[in-house]
């Protein structure tokens, strides 16, 4: 059964074309002998989220360099933050899984929560116009944006932590994998940070990338790893952006 809930909350009638096509699982469609499933629509909602949430930031921080909006675009785009929001927004049970896949608790997947939101970002898209996808994006990542901005759009932890070990006279850090497992819908990587000759703190994500990031943000967090906040002057030649540069207009959001 559709969900009244989802079409609502992405401004959809209970019709649209695309909308069971976005709540259709591959495990689903598999066992019911149906011929599409949400992964066509994944794709497209995933290009077309990147471009909402980037004419968003490009239009909201005008000051902003490219390294800025690209951290900031990391930040609110990607699988944690998607299935974070299919979360909030409770729609998880509106997605068509098969038996086999319900058993193994998919349902609770980030990914497989993410792809969802994206295809029907995707439906959205293809069913309302362009104007109603760039105005689901916005609402999926205001609140997201509200917090990075008033923490000052802080860097990235591995950003962070680099900029803080070289201004004090050491070398980049290094991460190296240190595990990994979880089936190949639902992968789980351990990294360590390395910090000269010293280890710093182990983080573990959905992927690489997540792991690397966690395993900085322990390391800035914990002070057994040692890694004070460099000195001013230190800092001047890679000094992270002013307020003022973030500063939101209050033109800027997306319509």
């Amino acid at each position: 059964m559709m969900s009244t809930k989802v079409v609502e909350l992405f401004g959809l009638p209970p019709d649209a074309p695309h909308v069971l096509e976005a709540l259709t699982h591959p495990s689903y469609a598999n066992e019911q002998g149906l011929g599409r499933h949400n992964q066509r629509l994944e794709f497209l909602g995933d290009a077309v989220l990147g471009l909402c949430v980037t004419e968003l930031l490009f239009e909201r921080f005008p000051d902003a360099d490219e390294s800025v909006l690209t951290s900031l675009r990391a930040q609110l785009v990607n699988t944690d933050a998607l299935a974070e929001w299919a979360r909030e927004q409770q729609i998880a049970d509106a997605l068509l899984l098969g038996r086999g896949a319900e058993g193994s608790n998919l349902r609770g997947s980030n990914n497989v929560l993410a792809d969802f939101v994206e295809a029907m970002i995707a439906a959205t898209y293809l069913d309302a116009g362009p104007a109603s996808a760039r105005a689901v994006c916005a609402r999926l990542v205001e609140p997201r944006l509200d917090l990075l901005s008033t923490q000052r759009a802080r860097l990235d932890p591995k950003t962070e932590l680099q900029q803080r070990v070289q201004a004090l006279g050491g070398g980049a850090p290094t991460y190296l994998v240190i595990d990994s497992g979880g089936p190949p819908h639902d992968r789980w990587f351990a990294v360590r940070v390395r910090l000269g000759e010293d280890w710093g703190a182990e983080g573990r994500g959905r992927s690489k990338r997540l792991a690397e990031r966690e395993a900085a943000r322990l390391t800035l967090a914990d002070e057994r790893f040692r890694v004070p906040a460099a000195p001013e002057e230190a800092l001047a030649r890679e000094e992270p952006p002013a307020e003022s540069d973030l500063a939101p207009r209050k033109d800027g959001a997306i319509s």
